[in-house]
């Protein structure tokens, strides 16, 4: 049997733009993609902690070191600039593999997103 389970997860990031009038994704600083081990098309589940929205996108990866975290197309409707969001990427494994896989768990400062 397989099951998912986290594989990634950025831990209250601070939203930075939302465009409406993009072809839809989020924008997430490629140092932050890399530290939770995130990839370019990867589906991404966004969870507001302002607002309680939950939505499903893709990642791409925004400037390094920018901090950026934008919200694109239809997804810009469900944030606002400064609000708080979990970002959780998850993956398929056999429950064995499962028990003992460790997810990439990201903490950044919240006040600019970068990596302390």
């Amino acid at each position: 049997m397989l099951i998912q389970v986290v594989k990634s997860k950025i831990h209250r990031v601070k939203v930075t733009g939302a465009e409406l009038n993009y072809i839809g994704s989020i924008t997430i600083d490629e140092d932050l993609m890399d530290a939770a081990n995130i990839i370019r098309g990867e589906k991404v589940q966004i969870v507001n902690n302002n607002n309680g929205e939950r939505l499903e996108t893709y990642a791409i990866p925004g400037p390094r070191n920018s901090g950026e975290i934008t919200l694109n197309g239809a997804a810009a409707r469900k944030v606002a600039k400064g609000d708080i969001l979990i970002l959780i990427t998850y993956g398929t494994m056999d429950i064995e593999e499962a028990k003992t896989f460790q997810p990439n768990l990201v903490f950044p400062n919240e006040a600019n997103n970068l990596l302390q």
